[in-house]
């Protein structure tokens, strides 16, 4: 039943005089073998047999990709603000103390010539501190970090024979011009305190962000030090989240890393102070209280040991001796 109306159907003779198979093959070209004559819609059929198959199958492992794209652009904001702050390193339940100098400089340059005792006291020449590192480099010191140290104590991590930590208060301009290629040239990493609100201010006497910047990506470790080193004994906790998450996330905008230790301005600090740094995920501070001697559950009382301007290397080397060995 089916054959007789398909010729019928075609209008033309040719479709019905010629019974043979070179007849069918060529009407094929326009609708193929006469079994898909019955599917009359011969341009959907010719197109689905062959490349429907493969065709509508290539879409979905196209797509898939797709989705997953979609994330990223939502992922993009995630390293200007840097990811979730790391909690102090826990505690693997051990108290330890460790016995390693903080040395704490402040400007690395002459003081002006009407310059006052506290400035005096505060500088130390280009020269006196290439001794100072020529020492430390000869008596086998390596310069830790604070994370370093706090890692040590906390989890118990290794450190060099002889450690040292060398910090620089308040982020001044000489910190770029002559501390930093000093230590570069010694092999030497130095943690500096940045006032940020200072730096905002474009004082010439301070670090750029730019030198910030700088130092960092050349293994520096740039860290805060408030927004205007102000007081912050006995303030509000709004002030103090202020001064110290306006100083965090400042230097953790630029430098795309977290900032983990803290130096109290002036030394000057209470026990309210010391829980907003926990809350803001601080790892440790700095205080001024002279010493050598650090303890795993008083991460934000570390002591250091002050340098002078009048030190020369005999005198900073006697200094940690004394600290170090009693002698």
């Amino acid at each position: 039943n089916t054959p007789s109306p398909s010729p019928t159907s075609s209008p033309t003779a040719t479709q019905t005089s010629s019974p043979t198979a070179t007849s069918t093959h060529t009407a094929t070209p326009t609708s193929t073998p006469t079994a898909t004559e019955t599917c009359t819609p011969t341009a959907t059929q010719t197109h689905t047999p062959m490349p429907s198959p493969t065709a509508t199958e290539t879409p979905f492992p196209t797509e898939t990709p797709l989705p997953t794209e979609t994330p990223p652009p939502t992922e993009t904001p995630e390293p200007t603000a840097p990811p979730t702050p790391l909690p102090l390193p826990t505690p693997d339940g051990t108290l330890r103390s460790l016995r390693v100098p903080i040395l704490m400089y402040h400007y690395i340059s002459a003081p002006p010539s009407r310059a006052n005792a506290v400035r005096r006291d505060l500088s130390v020449s280009p020269e006196q501190f290439e001794a100072h590192l020529r020492y430390l480099q000869q008596e086998g010191y390596s310069t830790i970090t604070l994370r370093d140290l706090s890692l040590a104590l906390q989890r118990g991590y290794p450190l060099p024979e002889k450690p040292i930590v060398l910090t620089f208060d308040d982020g001044y301009r000489d910190a770029y011009e002559n501390a930093f290629p000093l230590l570069r040239r010694y092999g030497f990493v130095g943690t500096f305190f940045v006032i940020t609100g200072f730096v905002d201010e474009g004082r010439p006497e301070y670090l750029t962000w730019d030198q910030i910047v700088e130092m960092d990506a050349a293994g520096m470790d740039m860290e805060a030090h408030g927004h205007t080193h102000t007081d912050l004994h006995n303030r509000s906790q709004d002030y103090l989240i202020w001064q110290i998450l306006g100083a965090k996330e400042a230097l953790e905008q630029r430098l795309s890393r977290e900032v983990h230790f803290f130096c109290y301005p002036s030394g000057r600090y209470d026990v309210q102070v010391i829980e907003v740094l926990q809350a803001l995920h601080f790892w440790g501070a700095v205080t001024t209280a002279a010493g050598v001697d650090h303890q795993s559950d008083q991460m934000f009382e570390l002591r250091r040991v002050r340098v002078h301007g009048h030190y020369g290397a005999d005198h900073l080397a006697s200094v940690l001796n004394s600290y170090l060995y009693g002698q």
